[in-house]
């Protein structure tokens, strides 16, 4: 399947439910809409299952201070879509856009990507 673009709006409830809950480093509600085993793959390491998905959640939080704005988002797949974010906080840069490459189980992310 070729990339799609589409709005915020046309994205499936669990990404646009999960991308705030993250920026709110709401981590309880975040670890939530992920599938019991999940992977999330962030900065080169991957964490598996909701209690590892949840303790990144937990550090990442802790680690800087950043907001985030929707730049676009794709569908890449049957499950698959590609939303990019740009943040902007007091991490090394300072600012950054990030692909969120998430892969959908049903209403439940069952991998999430994140990477330049």
């Amino acid at each position: 399947m070729t990339s799609t673009a589409v709005t915020w709006e046309e994205l499936p409830a669990v990404i646009t439910a999960y991308l705030p809950a993250h920026q709110a480093r709401d981590t309880g509600t975040a670890a939530g809409f992920f599938a019991p085993d999940a992977a999330v793959t962030d900065e080169g390491r991957t964490y598996r299952g909701r209690d590892e998905i949840r303790k990144w959640l937990t550090d990442a939080a802790a680690e800087y201070t950043y907001t985030t704005t929707f730049v676009s988002a794709s569908r890449t797949g049957a499950a698959d879509f590609d939303v990019v974010q740009h943040l902007e906080g007091d991490f090394p840069g300072g600012s950054a856009d990030l692909h969120f490459r998430f892969t959908l189980d049903g209403t439940a992310i069952a991998r999430l990507v994140i990477e330049p």
